[in-house]
């Protein structure tokens, strides 16, 4: 089962104050599911780990490849 925390840690790392609303988007689910989920009224899907580190990895790969273009520009 996946820790509250880090769903939280993972959804403001990922896109800031507004997360959960960001969040819901990317994995197809309502922001109402994403806030229960984070006040507890529902459980973390015990797979949404797997969501949160495809988006992380799609996240510092796009990174990645702008720091190498910024370093070519630099």
């Amino acid at each position: 089962m996946m820790r509250k925390p880090l769903l939280i840690d993972c959804g403001k790392a990922l896109y800031g104050p507004r997360w959960q609303s960001e969040l819901a988007r990317d994995l197809g689910v309502s922001d109402r599911t994403v806030r229960r989920w984070v006040a507890g009224t529902y459980e973390v899907p015990a797979g949404l780990y797997l969501d949160l580190l495809r988006l992380t990895q799609e996240r510092a790969a796009r990174l990645d490849a702008l720091a190498v273009q910024l370093r070519a520009a630099g």
